[in-house]
């Protein structure tokens, strides 16, 4: 079972969700970038990025933003994402996956820290 399957699961009261954390960390994911850098979103103290299991994902949210046109990203695995891209912003930081989809979820500060 990949990451998007394994999403569309745990939403359907199917599996419960501590397996996600390792399924996102071998997963390929999209990170939206603009001028290089992560896009991010904040929220009640804590920032987010912003990732997505595949481009119709990525689409859902750019069209949903009013964002037109092509939307740069980078792929990268989701272990790189937890390991690298939320340390390096400094802050209390989480994953904001595939939001805008029907099968939304949030790797929060919490379970992200420390790898």
């Amino acid at each position: 079972m990949g990451l998007t399957e394994r999403l569309a699961a745990l939403h359907a009261g199917l599996i419960d969700g501590p397996g996600i954390l390792s399924e996102f960390r071998a997963a390929l994911v999209l990170l939206p970038t603009r001028s290089g850098e992560p896009l991010a979103g904040d929220a009640e103290g804590v920032r987010w990025l912003y990732a997505f299991t595949s481009e119709a994902a990525l689409a859902r949210f750019a069209s949903a933003r009013g964002i037109d046109g092509e939307v740069a990203y980078l792929t990268v695995r989701g272990s790189r994402v937890l390991d690298a891209a939320v340390p390096a912003l400094g802050v209390a930081a989480g994953v904001a996956l595939d939001v805008a989809g029907p099968a939304p979820f949030l790797l929060p500060a919490s379970a992200v820290s420390g790898g």
